[in-house]
Order: structure tokens, then sequence, then C-alpha cells
């Protein structure tokens, strides 16, 4: 409230219960005043004492949740850690299984492709010889005769 509604009650009390009386009803006010802040000072007391049990089982059952919870969470991340450990050498170990079994089917296949590079050179350099010196020996002597087609088909030499 302002000031002006202040004044206004006070000069509508004047008016209504004369001077004289203005000193009890300020006084009944007064003590209106000190009991009712009393009795609420006395309801807060009560509430406060009646709810302070309630209030510390509260707080004790939310640090007794917060502690499990706590406890759990750490037993799964171990537990999560673990597994992850685990998976990660299974993959370690397959992978150098399969390194060792490639690189040793890279060198069979090495060993295989020199082997029968070799067998191919070998082979035509035999092919090879034996044309040269089959080419030597198989001239062919053949003389055509007049009846004979003349589509340049076979080796003629004179």
């Amino acid at each position: 409230m302002s000031g002006q509604e202040i004044f206004v009650i006070i000069i509508v009390v004047l008016l209504l219960f004369g001077a004289d009386k203005l000193p009890e009803i300020a006084k009944g006010i007064g003590k209106g005043m000190r009991d009712f802040r009393k009795a609420t000072d006395d309801i807060k007391r009560e509430f406060e004492e009646s709810t302070s049990d309630i209030r510390k089982d509260f707080n004790e059952v939310t640090s007794s949740i917060n502690s499990q919870v706590n406890d759990i969470s750490q037993d799964i991340q171990k537990d999560v850690n673990d597994i992850t450990d685990d998976l990660q050498k299974g993959v370690d170990d397959f992978k150098s299984d399969i390194d060792k079994d490639v690189s040793e089917v890279k060198t069979n296949l090495e060993s295989e492709v020199n082997e029968v590079k070799d067998s191919i050179g070998k082979d035509v350099s035999e092919a090879k010889d034996n044309i040269e010196s089959n080419a030597g020996e198989n001239k062919s002597t053949y003389k055509r005769t007049i009846n004979e087609p003349d589509d340049n088909s076979y080796n003629y030499t004179d």
C-alpha cells in the first residue's frame, strides 16, 4: 500500500471511532498482529518438526538409491570394458591369422607361378629348337602338276 492509501484509512478510522479510541484500536491491532505472527510461527515450527523425520528418511533413501545406482553403473561399465577388450583381442587374433594365411597363399601362388613360368619357358625353348631343327629337314620338294589349282596355298619350291 502506498502512503496516500494508509493516510486515507487513518482518516476513515478517526472519523468512525474518534480520536480517544484510536490508541486502543492500535493496541488491539498490534496485539492481534503479534498473536497472528506467534500462531504462524508455531504452525511453521510444528510443521518443520513433523516433517523433519520424513525429510531425514527421504534423504537416506535418496542417498541409498544414488549409491546403488553408482555401484551398478560402475559394474556395468567394468563389464562393458571387459567385453570390449575380449572382442578386440579376438579381432586382433583373427586378423593376425588371416594375415598369416594370406601371406602363405601369396608365397605358394608366387612359387607356383614361377614354376609355371619356368615350365613354359622350357617348353617354348624346346618347341623353338624342334621347329628350327625340323625346318631344315622338312622342306617340301613337291612340284605342282598342271591339273592342280593355283590357289597359293601350297609352299612351292623349284
